[in-house]
């Protein structure tokens, strides 16, 4: 089943890690869903969309993207006419299925949400940043004379950055983590439990390093980067908050830009700030390439309106303190 989601998903020019089987498998685990591939051929146009199937309530679920970014992407003949037909069928499919509604995260520098304008209401939210690895030089020129001053003192400070794979750095990935997100007062989704990290490794093998940097032979923070088709990706990260101000954060981006492209890689997809805002998380990726321009957007689709109604007067009903007031979609699972 694996090989086969697999096939599917390279057979497409841009596909990204995020469409993997051995992705969607790990958050599967952590409780986010089923995955779902659908694939479309009709016509000279050829698509994809991976999916979570979340049940709601007896019989009726939604779907939305996997943690990180995704969306339906398209090939060859992209016209407006190819794509209204794929939209009727689409929804159809997901009515058959009773979905009642979706909620999607499109991948910025993969721009898959253009298309989608075209045959759905795409929400354009804030910028997210991602690093050209054409060349070292590239890389460097591109890294704002601040962060390069970052980088400087972190070499000066003695931090090596080193990178491997393995669930003995799995381990320790998972405490550096779990205490960042102690102090960043992070909600109970962020913390992943052993399971998940171990699909990680056993079904995402060949797609995932881990990079950690080292202080007087301590590790002090650490990232796992996921990649596919050329396309590196900056996934969860930690430090160890005592030696913060040593920069070993922005050394270890830096190096693994690099090892990205000696690889091959294009792009390092680095994310944007939280909830889309330009917050400190954000000024510290931008720091990374200053010529930086990709647009996040997310799309709201409902099926099946009735459905969708009837879900938010049910919340209301057994949650009396449930406004109904909230921007969260779905609505219906909105906590307030």
């Amino acid at each position: 089943m694996a090989n086969e989601w697999n096939e599917i998903i390279r057979s497409f020019t841009n596909y990204d890690v995020y469409y993997l089987s051995g992705y969607v498998k790990a958050f599967q685990i952590h409780g986010d869903g089923d995955p779902q591939l659908l694939f479309y051929e009709n016509d000279g146009l050829k698509a994809i969309y991976v999916y979570m199937k979340r049940p709601i309530a007896s019989g009726w679920y939604d779907s939305v993207t996997p943690y990180g970014y995704g969306g339906v992407l398209f090939e060859v003949d992209t016209s407006a006419a190819k794509l209204e037909m794929f939209r009727e069928e689409y929804e159809q499919l997901m009515q058959e299925n009773h979905i009642v509604s979706n909620f999607v995260r499109y991948h910025p520098v993969l721009a898959n949400a253009v298309p989608m304008k075209v045959i759905s209401n795409v929400i354009d939210l804030g910028k997210t940043v991602a690093m050209d690895l054409a060349s070292p030089e590239m890389i460097w020129e591109n890294i704002h004379s601040k962060n390069r001053n970052m980088i400087r003192k972190a070499e000066k400070n003695g931090i090596e950055i080193k990178h491997g794979k393995g669930m003995d750095l799995f381990d320790k990935f998972i405490e550096i983590y779990n205490a960042t997100m102690d102090k960043d007062a992070a909600g109970d989704y962020y913390y992943f439990q052993r399971p998940f990290y171990e699909s990680i490794h056993n079904d995402l093998l060949d797609n995932y390093e881990i990079f950690y940097a080292e202080y007087e032979g301590r590790i002090i923070s650490m990232a796992i980067m996921i990649f596919a088709n050329g396309r590196l990706n900056y996934h969860l990260s930690g430090s160890v908050i005592k030696y913060r101000n040593l920069a070993s954060s922005n050394m270890l981006l830096y190096k693994a830009a690099l090892w990205g492209c000696e690889q091959g890689m294009k792009t390092f997809h680095l994310g944007g700030g939280v909830g889309s805002e330009e917050d400190n998380l954000f000024k510290f990726k931008i720091a990374f390439n200053k010529n930086s321009d990709y647009q996040f957007s997310i799309g709201k689709q409902i099926f099946n309106h009735n459905r969708y109604r009837e879900l938010v007067e049910l919340k209301k009903f057994f949650v009396p303190d449930f406004s109904g007031e909230s921007g969260f979609f779905p609505l219906y699972r909105a906590q307030h």
